[in-house]
């Protein structure tokens, strides 16, 4: 393997930073590198934001559901879908601009999601670690108002950076045959079950403590409720109606 394809199989979650802060200098640098990412028809629909306001930090570890890395790691990020920005700039142009479209959600959604990989990547690259933080969307209102982010923009996720203060196993992920399928779709059932073997041994013998679980049983609380059921209301008055 060489140097990049490592450094991609060896990511793990980090959630124990050192004092040690992200410069501004390399933060630039990192979204810089994020911004190198792959953009739908170069719209660039994406806005991070650094929030540095201690207050602020600790009130979205909060309502991300008790996350305190969020406020302890060096720099932290909100990842925001933007439409703003470029529907705002055809209308400069004279363009009738629709708003709402179920396609620019998703637009919108797969530029930021590829921009912060990007920036993960960069920044392990640099030494740094990185979680990120889903639970934004826990109460995406809140947060948005917290850090002023306006219509036709929404917060994707959060990002914690910083310099790792502990050193986790790398969790195992599905076996390749089962991601890779050729022709066509093919049941992956068998696979499943010999992975799930492989994560009860990954839990029984981590660094952070025995666990007993298996992929498949840390599923359940994904699927057996509705999960972030507030989030289409809260889309809707974004202004993505998802026509």
């Amino acid at each position: 393997m060489n140097p990049t394809i490592e450094l991609l199989k060896s990511h793990r979650s980090i959630r124990k930073f050192t004092d040690q802060p992200v410069s501004r200098e390399l933060l630039e640098t990192l979204i810089e590198a994020g911004q190198a990412a792959a953009t739908s028809s170069h719209v660039q629909a994406y806005s991070v934001i650094h929030v540095k306001n201690p207050a602020n930090r600790e009130a979205i570890a909060e309502l991300a559901g008790g996350q305190s890395y969020v406020a302890t790691c060096g720099a932290f990020l909100l990842f925001c879908a933007d439409m703003k920005r470029p529907t705002e700039a055809a209308e400069r142009t004279g363009a009738r601009v629709v708003r709402g479209m179920t396609e620019q959600l998703l637009v919108a959604s797969v530029d930021t999601a590829l921009m912060a990989q990007n920036v993960a990547i960069a920044a392990e690259s640099e030494g740094l670690g990185l979680c990120y933080i889903g639970g934004i969307r826990n109460n995406p209102q809140q947060i948005s108002d917290l850090v002023g982010i306006p219509d036709h923009v929404f917060p994707v996720f959060g990002m914690c950076l910083g310099y790792p203060a502990h050193d986790p196993d790398v969790k195992p992920r599905l076996p390749v045959k089962a991601i890779l399928k050729e022709d066509g779709y093919t049941d992956d059932r068998e696979l499943v079950a010999a992975y799930d073997e492989t994560m009860h041994a990954y839990y029984q013998s981590r660094k952070g403590g025995p666990k007993d679980a298996t992929w498949s049983r840390n599923l359940t609380p994904l699927f057996d409720t509705k999960l972030r059921p507030h989030m289409r209301e809260f889309l809707v008055k974004r202004g993505f109606e998802m026509k």
